[in-house]
């Protein structure tokens, strides 16, 4: 197959190519694409070299069969034509077109069949956040509807890329050293701290991440479900982490919630208090799965429970998940 990445040199864009590797997708030409400041790097895959393409209107993109596109929402919707107009499938990690009603915003362990009906040749990949709490909470909601989500979330430094990342190491590096702090990528110094604010503030009072979550977990699931979220910045370096409250129609055992999760696909459950096991970011990092521990009835509500989640948000909030859904399409002989 002939794939392309579009933002290759992004944080995103290198896990696709480790991602693609790992899991031995059929590659047989590979085409890699970035803006002018990046144009021109060379990165190896599979033994082989490859340079990294200006992106530029054209016909670049004749042949291609698969794109997965991280290169932010204004790239996407300027070159969504140009990506497309040939008859390749483009996979978009960006907010671009995640809620138009033609495009299908899709979570492989979820709803991968909403994947077969595109009109536009284009497939939404979903916010870090929604991908990594829906695939927890589908086992559930096949248990009992669920009616009532709030969620907070740790974010760490990787959700706002590359660049972030090594700002808050080098934050870190400077308080060592007694120097003026960098702050660049957030709205205040990350190291030491959190920021309870992830995207622009809405006219509601909520950020657009956490705007991202109610409207996208509605749109993946097909359902009614309520959610509200305060997403907030932390000083960790990759993995989200959440902490989920769940309201069903009928009261849930922790026991048969437990049986569900552990049988469901890309889920692991961590979950031995007494011997204080749970996920953390530490931990999570770099894995495929998203991690559940601290099951247990939610107090405040008889039909609720509660639970933390944690995972790479490179990985399966981005690059695995876009990747899971090019082979749920080659599964399915469904490419073009």
């Amino acid at each position: 197959m002939k794939i392309a990445i579009v933002g290759a040199s992004g944080a995103v864009g290198q896990e696709f190519l480790r991602v693609l590797a790992e899991r031995q997708f059929p590659v047989d030409d590979l085409l890699l694409f970035g803006s002018e400041r990046s144009a021109g790097r060379k990165y190896a895959f599979r033994g082989k070299e490859y340079e990294v393409k200006l992106l530029q209107h054209g016909d670049d993109f004749k042949g291609v069969d698969i794109a997965f596109a991280s290169a932010g929402a204004g790239t996407s919707k300027e070159f969504a034509a140009d990506i497309t107009k040939h008859g390749a499938v483009m996979i978009d990690n960006s907010s671009a077109f995640r809620m138009d009603d033609d495009v299908p915003l899709v979570v492989p362990e979820c709803n991968a069949e909403d994947a077969l009906n595109r009109p536009r040749g284009i497939i939404a990949n979903p916010n870090c956040t929604t991908i990594m709490m829906v695939v927890v909470l589908q086992p559930i909601e096949k248990l009992s509807h669920i009616r009532r989500i709030h969620i907070a979330s740790y974010q760490s430094a990787s959700g706002a890329g590359a660049a972030a990342m090594a700002e808050l190491q080098q934050q870190y590096a400077e308080i060592q050293q007694g120097q003026p702090v960098t702050v660049s990528k957030f709205p205040y110094q990350l190291a030491y701290n959190v920021i309870p604010q992830i995207d622009v503030f809405q006219p509601n009072g909520y950020t657009k991440e956490e705007m991202k979550m109610y409207n996208e977990t509605r749109k993946i699931m097909h359902s009614d479900v309520r959610c509200s979220a305060m997403c907030v910045r932390v000083s960790s370096l990759r993995a989200h982490s959440e902490s989920v409250w769940v309201e069903t129609e009928r009261p849930l055992s922790v026991e048969e919630v437990r049986q569900a999760l552990e049988a469901a696909p890309g889920v692991t459950v961590e979950d031995d208090p007494a011997n204080l096991v749970y996920p953390m970011p530490l931990d999570t990092a770099g894995k495929d799965d998203v991690f559940v521990g601290r099951i247990r009835k939610d107090l405040a509500d008889d039909n609720g429970l509660t639970l933390w989640l944690s995972g790479d948000q490179i990985r399966k909030g981005a690059a695995l998940n876009a990747v899971q859904i090019a082979e749920y399409l080659i599964k399915v002989g469904n490419v073009k």
